[in-house]
Parts: structure tokens; C-alpha cells; sequence
């Protein structure tokens, strides 16, 4: 039934919860790939970069943004190692960007099935601070979604 799954993490314990899912989903189907995805902060750059540096600006913002995008791979290169023994193809991808525009964009490049994610649990005015990016995927996406709460998480209106 599900042949690609995209399973974003945030590199937090909690955004994990979802692997024994995901290994239950894959085992003993017909699942030809899982996509570990992360999205990755942009970093913050100081503007006060010196003229006398032996490298451009560009070049020096490039190596920042080059070595996010490396910090993120080795995380999911981490998860994938726990993943190996299923006998699926793992796919890991990362970018730079809103984390619910990009996985939406990822769902779909990759045409993906389901999307499996964990839900922090927040309410109040911690999700409206911090908003919620699995509803903001939900809401943005046709792709059937298996959302988790996280361990821990209250209920909340």
C-alpha cells in the first residue's frame, strides 16, 4: 500500500518516537524506500565579515551554510544506521528553510505516500508562539499523514 515514506525529523529525541513506527509500517510490506528528511535552521550570519579575508563573502556564507546542511546529514546518517536492518533503501535528504514548506515540497518531489511524523504536543501559547509544523504540513498537503504524539505530551485546546 505505501511504497515511499517520508519521515521528517528534527533531530530531537522526541521527533524520533516515530521510528518503532516507521519500523512496524515497513516490516513485512511492500515498502520500497523511507526518506529520513531534516530541515535545517538557516544559520546566522554576522555582517561584520573583514575585507582583508583571504575569501569572498559569498564563499565564506556558502562554507556556513555547507556546513548546516553537513551537521544535519551526519544526524540522519546516525538514524539511517539504526534503520539498515529493515532492508528497505533509506534516502536521506536535508535543506535549509521553513520546516513545513520544505517537507511539503519534499512529500511531493518525491511522490511520496505517507508522511510519517511526530507531533510536540503543544498548545496555548506555546504553539502559537512556536507554531505547529505538522499542522501546517497537514493542512498543506494531500499525502496521507501517520502523526505520533510525542511521549509526554498533554492533550491541550
Amino acid at each position: 500500500m505505501f511504497e515511499k515514506i517520508l519521515v521528517p525529523l528534527d533531530g530531537s529525541k522526541l521527533a524520533e518516537c516515530i521510528l518503532p513506527y516507521v519500523e512496524e509500517l515497513v516490516k513485512g510490506r511492500n515498502v520500497k524506500e523511507v526518506i529520513l528528511f531534516r530541515v535545517c535552521e538557516q544559520p546566522e550570519i554576522p555582517a561584520d565579515y573583514p575585507a582583508n579575508m583571504p575569501q569572498s563573502w559569498e564563499k565564506h556564507v556558502k562554507d556556513i551554510m555547507d556546513s548546516t546542511q553537513q551537521q544535519c546529514r551526519l544526524y540522519l546518517g546516525d538514524v539511517d544506521k539504526k534503520l539498515k536492518s529493515l532492508g528497505v533503501n533509506i534516502k536521506v535528504e536535508t535543506c535549509l528553510g521553513s520546516a513545513a514548506a520544505e517537507i511539503v515540497k519534499c512529500a511531493e518531489k518525491n511522490q511520496v505516500d505517507l508522511i510519517v511524523m511526530a507531533s510536540h504536543g503543544r498548545s496555548g501559547v506555546s504553539k502559537w508562539a512556536f507554531g505547529s509544523v505538522a499542522e501546517k504540513v497537514f493542512r498543506r498537503t494531500c499525502v496521507p499523514i501517520l502523526m505520533i504524539r510525542a511521549p509526554g505530551c498533554l492533550p491541550g485546546f
